[in-house]
């Protein structure tokens, strides 16, 4: 059994099989997915969990060197876009480089498109919108 980190496998098993610049994504409870696309189903009932836990959870175990998040995030929830920048600030502050992780807005109809070529999308119980993210991973070494 393991004693740190994620305990959930699916999510484990997609993190560890993952390479640079794969992708993978976090989304609320009414992000769509893909036929073609891995889903992760967290979510438990409205809230729970919500989607800053897992980001915080995942974002410890994986090297991240971009983030996307949908435009509308901006105008439509940006107290979340804040908390999402505060948490990763917080996770990747501590290091040599400081906070270096590449952002990039798209529509939120492309981030949508884009979760077919994610290794998977992880369903949080987030009922806040536009409380997606798709995470690229950085190299390690």
């Amino acid at each position: 059994m393991k004693r740190h980190g994620i305990l959930n496998s699916e999510i484990s098993r997609v993190l560890s099989y993952m390479g640079h610049t794969d992708q993978i994504c976090i989304g609320d409870c009414g992000l769509p997915v893909p036929e073609e696309t891995e889903r992760i189903d967290l979510a438990v009932r409205f809230g729970v969990p919500s989607f800053l836990e897992v980001l915080s959870e995942v974002a410890k175990d994986m090297k991240i060197e971009k983030i996307y998040l949908a435009e509308e995030i901006k105008e439509k929830n940006p107290q979340m876009e804040e908390e999402i920048y505060r948490l990763l600030a917080d996770l990747y502050a501590p290091c040599e480089t400081g906070f270096k992780i590449q952002t990039e807005y798209v529509p939120h109809v492309k981030l949508k498109d884009m979760t077919k070529n994610c290794r998977a999308v992880i369903r949080t119980g987030e009922t806040t919108p536009y409380a997606n993210i798709i995470l690229q991973s950085g190299c390690i070494f």
